[in-house]
């Protein structure tokens, strides 16, 4: 028959860990407070001294929050859309019509990303930006072409 080995337990059931007395090494209580120490449930006690002593009024309360990462909206237009609007960029010199393609730079005309809703009867060339798969289809399908194409 094998032995089993028995567990350590030197500071089991002591209240001081091998600290010596109590007050020693009690967590975060001995290195103090941090800045907005004592400014919860019942700081409005405080608040007066606080004011007289340093004359910060912005001492208590909270501070709103800092926003980790800034999410990049995506501005997005639709096939159908697209289609409506082309004859418009082209007076306005944003969009060119060479041999009946109408050539669609997305960024220059202030968009991100096209997708798939409505109908394309147009022959359009998409030089830049994102597409999505459907959009390419109906794109394609209507006789126009993709350059550049984004996921």
């Amino acid at each position: 028959m094998r032995f089993k080995r028995k567990k350590v337990t030197k500071m089991r059931g002591s209240k001081t860990h091998g600290w010596g007395s109590k007050k020693k090494h009690r967590g975060s209580g001995n290195r103090g407070g941090k800045g907005m120490a004592g400014t919860g449930k019942r700081g409005d006690q405080k608040k007066t001294w606080v004011i007289k002593k340093y004359g910060l009024e912005n001492y208590f309360g909270k501070k709103g929050f800092v926003r980790r990462r800034v999410k990049k909206e995506t501005k997005i237009i639709n096939v159908g859309l697209l289609n409506k609007i082309l004859d418009e960029l082209v007076k306005k010199k944003l969009v060119k019509l060479e041999n009946n393609f109408y050539v669609v730079d997305l960024k220059k005309i202030g968009y991100d990303k096209l997708l798939s809703i409505g109908n394309v009867d147009k022959k359009i060339k998409i030089i830049s930006g994102k597409v999505s798969k459907r959009a390419a289809e109906k794109i394609l399908n209507a006789g126009g072409d993709i350059l550049v194409k984004g996921e």
